[in-house]
């Protein structure tokens, strides 16, 4: 397929990127600094303006296409630049440079007859990870479904804004738009450097759910997504199998440290609490980067 990756040039971009193009897709990444790939163009453009957004995603992928008799279509969008969490800039800017770029990047892509749109949206929007203070999560599992979102700050509102515009604009135009509540992501070389302080103090996990996402199993789950046609608007947890703590079940431990919160179902021994059930059953998602394999054996 012939995918648009707009922010592969980010932390998660960077790995899903070469999945991708491994499974034999063609990619274009459209961000305002380069990606260390020679086999992907990177298009500058700022996604807070509609009318690069319509132009880029009409675009040429790279300048050998000028040599095509006709430029193919684009398959497939997917939509990770953002400003990635509170205080990199200001609240109000973080929140309009959020919410407009996802609203041109779907809008774009909606008009220009591009059917299948994968957005990243935050596991911030289950109200906890930038609370003020502490704060505690209504239910577990994390369920897409039945979760009442209602965040307090700025980032995980705007990710909130853009799932309700990927929902009218995949009414509207009868497509495919993929919602991805994306967990803490996690490169290879922080296994060794960070879970060993993870482990060492769980509760700092708490604003994470206890989950991660790797993000070369974030790669998979984009392929999966522009593969699985006819499912209109969904939303999916997009995290790893296993909570992030050795020698305790996910029940015991929840039960020990979060007491008085409703759980509505059973969990598996180990599963996630920010839960990835329903990615693994609709989209067929597999993990293949436990993080068990990458710490040292005394931390697992």
């Amino acid at each position: 397929m012939r995918i648009v990756f707009t922010g592969g040039s980010g932390k998660a971009g960077r790995h899903c990127i070469p999945y991708l193009l491994a499974q034999g897709h063609q990619v274009l990444n459209l961000d305002l600094v380069p990606l260390d790939n020679p086999d992907v163009y990177t298009l500058k453009v700022d996604l807070t303006q509609s009318g690069q957004v319509f132009n880029a995603l009409s675009s040429h992928f790279n300048m050998s296409e000028y040599s095509l008799p006709s430029l193919p279509p684009v398959d497939a969008v997917i939509h990770f630049a953002a400003y990635a969490r509170n205080l990199l800039v200001p609240d109000n800017e973080t929140f309009a440079a959020n919410t407009a770029s996802t609203y041109n990047v779907i809008e774009a892509a909606s008009k220009l007859g591009i059917k299948k749109v994968i957005i990243a949206s935050s596991e911030t929007v289950y109200s906890v990870c930038f609370t003020q203070g502490d704060s505690d999560y209504f239910e577990f599992p994390l369920d897409e479904e039945r979760y009442d979102c209602n965040p307090e700050d700025t980032y995980a509102c705007s990710k909130l804004c853009g799932e309700r515009v990927a929902r009218s604009f995949a009414r509207r135009f009868k497509s495919d738009i993929y919602v991805f509540r994306i967990g803490n992501v996690v490169e290879p070389h922080e296994y060794e450097r960070d879970f060993p302080k993870y482990i060492d103090d769980p509760s700092s996990r708490k604003r994470n759910a206890w989950s991660y996402i790797d993000a070369r199993d974030l790669g998979q789950m984009c392929d999966l997504a522009v593969k699985k046609d006819g499912l209109g608007y969904q939303v999916f947890n997009a995290t790893n199998d296993t909570i992030t703590l050795p020698n305790t079940t996910t029940a015991e431990y929840l039960k020990k440290e979060c007491g008085n919160v409703k759980v509505w179902r059973e969990l598996g021994e180990r599963e996630a609490p920010l839960s990835n059930k329903k990615i693994k059953e609709v989209l067929g998602f597999k993990e293949e980067h436990d993080w068990r394999k990458y710490v040292p054996e005394k931390y697992r």
